[in-house]
């Protein structure tokens, strides 16, 4: 009877731990089959996007630096009277466009390489019969810049773009409309680091707009040299953001 009972105790011992040893696989089976259903990344933190987190570099120092110095200097108690960049806009005029559409192509794609945001083909709105052209036809292309992707432009603009001017010696302080607006002249697409010389076709400029809400000259004059912009004559100031 004994060697009975050590037995029946041997077997049930058994028949216990062979039900523990399943349900420990089944657990690790159910974990890890959890861990790879579940919504959690795996993915270290630094191989994350980081261009969707935060703002723009530019845009924390005009809030931080530009707009209280601005309101300080000039006296402005409320806050909306304080002048910010709403848009900024590119136009690429391209005269010989009538002849080989395929320029307007080649200037959208290159837009859409510089800006991040793919340009609109602009249109002939009469037709001058001196130059051969007719009402609708592609004359050139645009981009509107706004939020975030203007902010990115105009830093990359300023520190990487400018740099690269052949003679350059600033630009110019007299090319304010009297709102407020600011436009310029590019000679050349290449000074940006996005566009490969090797598959440039064509050489041309372009026109780029700043659209203030400032209202006045001098006032947009100010707000542009906070930013860094290196007029004519006059060492720009440093965009210092932690």
């Amino acid at each position: 009877m004994a060697t009975k009972n050590a037995k029946g105790g041997a077997k049930s011992a058994g028949a216990k731990t062979g039900k523990a040893g399943g349900g420990a696989t089944a657990s690790k089976k159910s974990s890890a089959s959890g861990g790879q259903r579940g919504s959690v990344s795996t993915l270290p933190t630094e191989a994350e996007p980081k261009a969707s987190i935060g703002k723009p570099r530019l845009q924390r120092h005009y809030e931080e630096t530009v707009r209280p110095r601005l309101a300080k200097e000039f006296g402005l108690k409320n806050p909306n009277q304080v002048p910010r960049i709403v848009k900024v806009v590119l136009n690429v005029g391209l005269g010989e466009a009538s002849k080989t559409p395929r320029l307007v192509e080649v200037a959208v794609e290159e837009l859409a390489q510089v800006t991040g945001q793919r340009a609109v083909i602009t249109k002939a709105k009469k037709a001058i019969a001196n130059f051969g052209l007719r009402a609708g036809m592609p004359v050139g292309c645009a981009v509107t810049l706004r939020g975030a992707r203007m902010y990115e432009f105009l830093d990359r603009f300023i520190s990487i773009s400018i740099p690269r001017i052949r003679d350059f010696r600033g630009l110019p302080t007299k090319s304010f409309d009297g709102r407020g607006n600011y436009t310029f002249g590019v000679k050349e697409q290449m000074i940006f680091p996005e566009i490969d010389f090797d598959k440039v076709e064509q050489v041309h400029g372009m026109d780029i707009t700043l659209v203030t809400t400032a209202g006045r000259d001098d006032l947009a004059m100010a707000l542009l040299r906070e930013f860094g912009w290196p007029f004519r004559g006059e060492t720009p100031l440093a965009v210092r953001v932690a």
